[in-house]
C-alpha cells in the first residue's frame, strides 16, 4: 500500500482565485492620500518613486516568502495585499507627482495595477483613442468582473509562490525579485498614464468615443 508523499506542496484551493478577488474589490474601494507634492520634474521623480517602490516591495515580498512548508501558504495573501499596498501608494504619488491625484479613481488604479498582468480583462473599462486612453465609468458589477478575472491571473501566479515556500531561502529570493519586477511594470503603467494629458477622459459609451 502506497502512503502519500507528504513533501509535496499543499494544493492551491480554487477557491482561493475568489478570496483574492475579493480581497482586490476590498482593496481598490480605498485610494490612499499623496504622500508627495506636484513636482516640477514628475518623469524624473515618478521614476525615483517607482524605484524606492520596486525595492520596498522586494524586501517585504522576500521576508514574507521565508516561512517554510504550509506557514508558508498562510503568508501568500498577506503578502499580495502587503505588495498591493506599497503599490497602490506608489500609484497615488505618481499621480501626484503629475499634479493628477484628484483624478485618480477606482479605475486608474485597478488599470495600473494589473494592466500588464490580465489586459484582457480591461476591455469594457478602457477605450484607446491613438495614444489616448478613455476610462468608462462603470458599474460595481464590472469592477466585480474584473476583478474575477485578474484574481485567476493573480491566483495562477500565487501557486508558484506557494511552492516556493517549500525552498525557503531560494523562493524568498524568487518572490522578491518578482516583486521588484511586477511593481517596476506598475510603476511604467502609471507614468505613461499620468504623463498623457487626455488620460482622464470618461467615455459613457465606449463605441461612440472610439469612433470619434
Amino acid at each position: 500500500m502506497n502512503t502519500p508523499d507528504r513533501s509535496l506542496p499543499v494544493p492551491y484551493q480554487p477557491g482561493a482565485h475568489d478570496r483574492v478577488a475579493q480581497a482586490l474589490l476590498d482593496f481598490v474601494s480605498r485610494i490612499p492620500a499623496a504622500e508627495v507634492e506636484p513636482s516640477a520634474d514628475p518623469l524624473a521623480d515618478a521614476r525615483a518613486l517607482g524605484q524606492r517602490a520596486a525595492r520596498r516591495a522586494a524586501v517585504t515580498a522576500g521576508s514574507l516568502a521565508l516561512p517554510p512548508g504550509p506557514l508558508g501558504w498562510m503568508t501568500v495573501l498577506p503578502e499580495l495585499i502587503a505588495i498591493w499596498r506599497i503599490q497602490a501608494q506608489m500609484v497615488s504619488d505618481i499621480a501626484a507627482s503629475f499634479g493628477k491625484q484628484a483624478s485618480l479613481g477606482r479605475e486608474q488604479m485597478l488599470w495600473c495595477l494589473f494592466r500588464h498582468t490580465a489586459a484582457q480583462a480591461f476591455r469594457d473599462l478602457v477605450v484607446r483613442m491613438g495614444d489616448r486612453l478613455l476610462f468608462r465609468r462603470v458599474t460595481y458589477t464590472v469592477v466585480e468582473r474584473i476583478a474575477k478575472q485578474v484574481g485567476v491571473k493573480v491566483g495562477q501566479r500565487a501557486v508558484g509562490a506557494g511552492v516556493s515556500r517549500w525552498l525557503p531561502v531560494v523562493g524568498a529570493v524568487g518572490v522578491g525579485a518578482y516583486a521588484y519586477y511586477d511593481t517596476r511594470q506598475v510603476a511604467a503603467t502609471a507614468i505613461a498614464l499620468f504623463a498623457a494629458d487626455a488620460g482622464f477622459v470618461d467615455a459613457t459609451d465606449a463605441s461612440e468615443a472610439a469612433t470619434r
